[in-house]
């Protein structure tokens, strides 16, 4: 048999390459540390205090009253796949931490967030992970209405003291986290509201300092 005829057609080698292309082409690795050196991270309602940073590449919050934002200037996010690390505490009422997508403004936003002071608890550990869609629908309103939905616990459960892995997809308006690398998310939504708008950030709640670092960004491929 002619060696010739069974070499792949180089059409064909091209075609396969730009199925395959894709996924790796369009994922951006970003280094928050160098990103607030730059004044690429536009904060709200806190301050960064690098001297608090434990390692390269991270970013640290202060607490303060209310919720406090660092969006992630020229970044848009519509859908696809967020991931990051985050460390907040284990003080009870005193840690919320996660990222904030689909921001319109200092106001308007979506948030997957965790509370590390829960994660272990045997009676509150139900309420480790939590969504929420701003201005409307906070977490008090939406445990009352919609008890279980919007929050849920983490299996295995991390310390509450870690460096934590969230991975959040975001597709047809459904978002999907997943906590340390499971292969099973521990919080399945869906998003409540219509909104497909573009501002991404790193998020901490009421009385909230937090450390992040490791932001990665995946848009879906339409």
């Amino acid at each position: 048999m002619n060696k010739e005829l069974m070499k792949p057609a180089p059409v064909f080698i091209l075609f396969m390459s730009t199925l395959l292309l894709p996924e790796l082409a369009f994922s951006t690795d970003l280094d928050l540390e160098k990103l607030a050196k730059a004044g690429k991270l536009e904060v709200v309602n806190r301050t960064m205090d690098q001297t608090k940073a434990d390692s390269p590449g991270v970013v640290f919050l202060n607490a303060a009253q209310g919720d406090g934002l660092a969006w992630i200037a020229g970044e848009e996010f519509s859908e696809g796949t967020i991931e990051l690390e985050t460390k907040g505490k284990n003080q009870p009422g005193l840690s919320f931490i996660g990222v904030a997508f689909h921001g319109q403004n200092n106001r308007i936003y979506d948030v997957i967030y965790l509370r590390p002071f829960n994660f272990q608890s045997s009676e509150r550990g139900n309420h480790s992970i939590q969504y929420i869609s701003l201005p409307d629908h906070d977490w008090l309103d939406l445990r009352n209405l919609h008890p279980g939905i919007y929050e849920s616990s983490i299996t295995p459960a991390p310390d509450g003291e870690s460096w934590v892995k969230l991975k959040l997809v975001i597709r047809g308006g459904t978002v999907s986290a997943y906590v340390n690398g499971a292969n099973q998310p521990a919080l399945i939504v869906s998003l409540l509201n219509h909104r497909s708008g573009s501002k991404l950030g790193l998020w901490v709640g009421n009385g909230s300092d937090g450390w992040f670092r490791n932001l990665s960004i995946t848009p879906a491929i339409n």
